[in-house]
């Protein structure tokens, strides 16, 4: 049997971008969930028109939301085999979600991260901030775990049972961090894909502001050096 993917996509007022992001994922695909996270313009029924299971989550935060998606798939059966997280901004390209599952799928990896590389990005993309912190946040994961990410990148895959298994508890934007530190305190396998990167629809509610970024900021280093000193 082919196994079963669910796409959850975080979405806080993506009303321009979010049907993009659900009619270009890939057939392969069995459910896609968009998690509107308060969302107040027309994500939920843009979302909704495209095809996708839409789930409302109040409480605002990134992780609010992905915690909000695995909630639903807790209670659903079959459960899925693998997981893919990507943004709802359209600035992933959502038709490389196959090469995002290829390394689970043909050679039994854990955790498969969309590497946002340099030559793969449009210009402007991605913020001076963001280049830094994932600069930074990768380097001390390598200083202090041994760890060879070289992103944070938002645009991922994992075996459903494995993330189950991280119990995963950040409520905004430590998310990404704490799925990819956890990972290396469990031995699990990971690898790293490259993935084209454009300017996303809309501002971005974290890098577009200089709060957000911040907080962003210190949320991703604070897991860093929980993890360190653990």
């Amino acid at each position: 049997m082919p196994p079963i993917i669910k796409v959850i996509i975080p979405a806080y007022n993506e009303e321009a971008s979010i049907a993009k992001v659900v009619s270009e994922i890939p057939p392969i695909v069995d459910e896609i969930i968009v998690v509107s996270n308060n969302s107040t313009d027309t994500t939920v029924q843009n979302a909704r028109t495209a095809g996708a299971t839409v789930l409302s989550e109040k409480r605002k935060g990134y992780g609010y939301a992905c915690l909000k998606g695995m909630d639903y798939l807790a209670s659903k059966n079959p459960k899925p085999d693998i997981i893919v997280f990507l943004d709802g901004d359209y600035s992933d390209y959502p038709e490389e979600l196959t090469k995002i599952v290829a390394p689970i799928l043909d050679e039994n990896i854990d955790l498969v991260i969309g590497a946002r590389v340099k030559e793969l990005r449009e210009k402007g993309s991605m913020t001076g901030p963001q280049i830094f912190g994932n600069w930074l946040a990768t380097s001390l994961m390598k200083l202090f775990f041994g760890a060879k990410f070289t992103d944070l990148g938002p645009f991922r895959a994992i075996k459903y049972e494995k993330l189950l298994a991280l119990e995963m508890e950040d409520k905004t934007y430590g998310w990404t961090v704490e799925m990819q530190l956890k990972a290396i305190k469990k031995n699990y396998t990971y690898t790293e894909v490259p993935v084209k990167y454009k300017n996303r629809i809309g501002t971005s509610k974290v890098s577009g502001t200089v709060k957000g970024a911040i907080f962003a900021g210190v949320k991703i280093l604070g897991w860093i050096f929980k993890y360190s000193f653990k």
